[in-house]
């Protein structure tokens, strides 16, 4: 029979930390905690198989899966001494989701299970407190109620805040016992009223409708959306956690928190975390009550006045220190735990690994390493490649001018500008009109995942530094300011107030969210410095890719940026960019505009010294590395005017008629033109394009070469080809204008000629086209476009609907289509070495950018990349993953 439930508990444990596929993150590491000794309630898992066999077959569960968890309830009775549903001693139980890649927040979880009116009277005789188990007992009934059986949670509330009312009370501490016994029997009522059946008192019918709730809300909405945002594959599933109960809400003597073993905003190595007297873990989590800090520095740095339990529990903080050093040294990185304390002893429910922002994700990383905990190797594969993206734009001037609203605590790191919105939804809906948002809400729930995504940043009045805005934000790399309690939001009314101040929806704000600042409009931002650990952990990268990184640039500012960034070289420069400056537009539409080829070349004589200029600019930036310059691409109509006031002005500037341009705009209409005239199709038609583009490239070289003495080698590219005769016949022309060049100049420099690959014809013909092409450089955007017959500028809207179904995990024109587009290009490799076994090979797409097409190129021994430059340390620490076996899972 197959083992579908695995336990845990009393220093024993049937699973282990690398079962985490079968078991789920959460459920693999009770196991390993239990295993190490540390103290975790009894428990057992059911695992991820279980999962996919309940989503696949109507909700039903496998044979012998009812034996197996009964076995399970057993075991832990025995460990905890308490048995499940004893009037007298009963054994309450959690019951959690636990998926493999943590998902906060995402599915369902019930607490407290087990109770009912009998129970009840098990649990007053425990605790000698009639209202701790009066508030568990009707915790657990609006927690099931919502969870399990689909009564929707306001129907609690409004029942709780009726109750206030009649007692002229504003806080849930104010409620007695007998008013929460009052709020179990309205709350019972209340569910028969809705579902037309009586709350279940069977706690075996609770046990198994709660596993059934679990296993369903992998497919909810909200973790449908994070998974999709995340890149989680739906057939993982996840796990269920069945766990005694331990209580922190039994007395003064009791506690719960969430704490990491080194600071997740920073990275610096202090512990951090927050806690609450007498209450439950949702209490910290959900932003309810304002936590205190574990340790006197952290209450220090924060400026609370609330005692640390360092001050409080001095006992209970050392032996949660030991558990922080023990779990970071099992599992040496940065430990995300929450602890329960019951009478004066201390219960771990939970370690993982804790999300981070990228500044703290690099320290913690750099920090390990020097500390000997991990090698220079693994640091490098634990750093995502997405989240340098953080690293390496603005953050705010520091001497700009700010009107400083208010300040909350500094839960997510980085700082963003946008129009106030008040809900996900609306978020969603501005961004689509093309806004940039800040999600502003009293406290975030996981249905807001959607627009937490979409926002600049998060702005919270509630919270802690470990709610769920604070936890979420920091995991997606979004500015969070939390727990900001002046501002007072007006859902209705669509504003927010701070001490008289008035902002609206639509109004700008900026987050800081280092310092925790809500500042009112926009501020102006600098680049971050890349150095110190940065700086570091890029030599350890560097010390281990093979495959080489470029950048696609074509203006000098583009160019320095990434060569800041470490660019190796330009792998695509855009020369058609280059044309759009207003002093050059005028000359290409002359060029355009003329009847033979002695009024082009006319035109693009004054269009030579500009371009002439221009590739010097650039050989100069590039100190010697490899530039490589791709020929006019676009088709020509996109350099005619559109109105009828542009059409006048290049009349009079080009001194034709506006007939003569509209006559031109009419016979260069194409109706599909990515496959029209474009590419080398027009070097084709008109060499006289080519040649002046390559003369300039040519004499460029060679004016750099004489005034640095660089070693200038310009690798010349000709776009779209399909055929070795399209190549033959514009390598002539390149061929002819560097001789007319060198002969002129005395003077010559060495450079290659090359090709893009973005037709699938080309990639079929590489090993013709190969015998006069030196390099090919794959156009991952168009081959994608042409082999898929897609369109990335139109395609958006049902590519959602084929991720949705499955048809495609991923956009292919963010992350390479591996088993099609990617054939190609191995196909085109394969057959281009074969005719030139030196033959350099790179990609230039935005694929250059994206890790896992980068495991792609690893795996395929391409040469280089390119890719924009703020991605280029992106790309940098993708390649040396890659070479540690990084992101070629998804290249299979």
């Amino acid at each position: 029979m197959s083992k579908w439930v695995y336990t845990f508990g009393d220093g024993k444990a049937e699973g282990r930390a690398d079962m985490k596929n079968l078991l789920g993150g959460k459920g693999a590491n009770l196991a390993e905690m239990s295993s190490l000794g540390v103290p975790v309630p009894a428990g057992f898992t059911i695992t991820t198989e279980v999962c996919t066999h309940f989503t696949q077959n109507d909700r039903t569960y496998p044979a012998g899966l009812e034996e197996q968890v009964a076995d399970g309830v057993a075991q832990v009775e025995k460990v905890m001494g308490a048995r499940f549903g004893d009037p007298d001693n009963p054994l309450l139980v959690s019951v959690r989701s636990g998926a493999r890649a943590s998902m906060p927040g995402m599915m369902d979880t019930v607490l407290n299970l087990g109770l009912n009116d009998t129970t009840v009277q098990g649990l007053i005789k425990q605790s000698n407190d009639e209202r701790f188990a009066y508030d568990s007992y009707r915790r657990f009934v609006q927690m099931y109620g919502d969870v399990v059986l689909g009564v929707e949670h306001h129907h609690f509330e409004e029942l709780i805040q009726d109750l206030k009312d009649d007692r002229g009370v504003d806080l849930d501490t104010d409620l007695s016992a007998d008013d929460w016994k009052d709020l179990v029997a309205r709350f019972k009522a209340r569910v028969e009223e809705e579902l037309g059946r009586p709350f279940p008192e069977d706690p075996q019918e609770q046990l198994w409708g709660a596993i059934g709730a679990v296993f369903g809300s992998w497919m909810n909405q909200r973790a449908v959306t994070y998974r999709r945002l995340h890149n989680i594959p739906a057939e993982w599933g996840t796990a269920v956690n069945v766990q005694a109960m331990v209580f922190g809400n039994m007395g003064d003597d009791c506690a719960t928190g969430v704490c990491f073993t080194r600071d997740p905003s920073t990275g610096e190595n202090v512990f951090y975390g927050e806690y609450l007297v007498n209450a439950q873990g949702e209490d910290v989590v959900a932003g309810i009550r304002t936590p205190q800090h574990l340790t006197i520095h952290g209450k220090q740095l924060h400026g609370s006045d609330l005692p640390a339990m360092e001050e409080t529990m001095p006992e209970l903080f050392n032996d949660l220190c030991d558990v922080r050093t023990r779990l970071e040294a099992h599992y040496k990185d940065m430990q995300d735990m929450e602890f329960t304390i019951q009478s004066g002893k201390l219960w771990m429910l939970q370690t993982r690994t804790g999300k981070r922002t990228s500044k703290a994700s690099l320290k913690i990383a750099v920090d390990m390493c020097r500390e000997g905990l991990i090698s220079e190797r693994e640091a490098v594969d634990r750093i995502d490649p997405a989240q340098l993206d953080q690293l390496l734009h603005p953050m705010l001037d520091p001497e700009a001018e700010k009107d400083v609203l208010t300040k909350g605590l500094p839960a997510s790191p980085g700082a963003a500008s946008g129009k106030v919105v008040f809900s996900a939804d609306e978020a969603e809906d501005w961004v689509k009109r093309g806004e940039k948002v800040i999600l502003v809400r009293v406290e975030t729930s996981p249905e807001d995942i959607g627009g937490m995504h979409c926002s600049e940043g998060i702005l919270t009045t509630r919270g802690g530094m470990t709610s769920h805005a604070a936890v979420v934000a920091r995991g997606m790399g979004r500015p969070c300011v939390a727990g900001a309690g002046d501002i007072r939001v007006d859902y209705k009314a669509k504003t927010f107030t701070v001490r008289g101040r008035v902002v609206n929806e639509g109004d700008i704000i900026t987050l800081d969210g280092s310092k925790g600042e809500v500042i009112l409009g926009s501020v102006a931002t600098i680049q971050p410095e890349l150095t110190g650990d940065f700086g570091t952990l890029m030599e350890w990268v560097d010390g281990i890719r093979r495959l080489r990184v470029r950048a696609n640039a074509e203006t000098p500012e583009d160019a320095a940026m990434a060569r800041k960034f470490g660019a190796e070289g330009i792998g695509l420069c855009r020369t058609e960019h280059m044309f759009f400056d207003p002093k050059r537009i005028i000359h290409m539409r002359q060029m355009i505009l003329a009847d033979d080829e002695a009024g082009r070349r006319k035109a693009l004589d004054k269009l030579l010294p500009y371009q002439r200029q221009d590739f010097v600019e650039l050989f100069e930036i590039m100190h010697g590395l490899p530039v490589t310059v791709r020929l006019l691409d676009p088709p020509l109509h996109e350099f005619l005017p559109a109105t009828d006031e542009e059409i006048e002005d290049v009349a009079q500037a080009a001194e034709v008629t506006p007939e003569t341009i509209r006559a031109a705009i009419t016979r260069l209409h194409e109706t599909n033109p990515m496959l029209g005239w474009r590419g080398c199709r027009l070097g084709v038609s008109f060499p006289e394009i080519y040649e002046m583009q390559a003369r300039a490239i040519f004499e460029a070289a060679v004016q750099v070469h004489k005034d640095s003495g660089d070693t200038v080698t310009p690798e010349v590219m000709i776009p779209l080809v399909s055929s070795k005769k399209e190549v033959d016949l514009l390598r002539a022309v390149i061929d002819t204008a560097a001789k007319e060049v060198f002969d002129a100049t005395g003077a010559s420099v060495d450079y290659i000629v090359g090709t893009m690959i973005e037709l699938p014809r080309a990639a079929l013909r590489a090993a013709d086209i190969a015998e006069t092409a030196h390099f090919f450089s794959f156009g991952t955007n168009d081959l994608t476009q042409t082999t898929l017959g897609m369109s990335r500028d139109d395609s958006g809207p049902f590519l959602q609907y084929y991720r949705e179904k499955g048809i495609y995990e991923k956009d292919p024109f963010a992350s390479l289509d591996i088993n099609g587009v990617g054939e190609l290009v191995e196909l085109a490799a394969e057959r281009g070495r074969k005719t030139r076994p030196d033959i350099k090979l790179g990609i230039c797409g935005e694929h250059g950018g994206d890790p896992a097409s980068i495991g792609f190129c690893e795996k395929n021994k391409l040469d280089y990349v390119s890719c924009s430059p703020f991605r280029v340390p992106i790309a940098r620490l993708a390649a040396a993953q890659a070479v540690l076996g990084r992101h070629q899972d998804a290249t299979a």
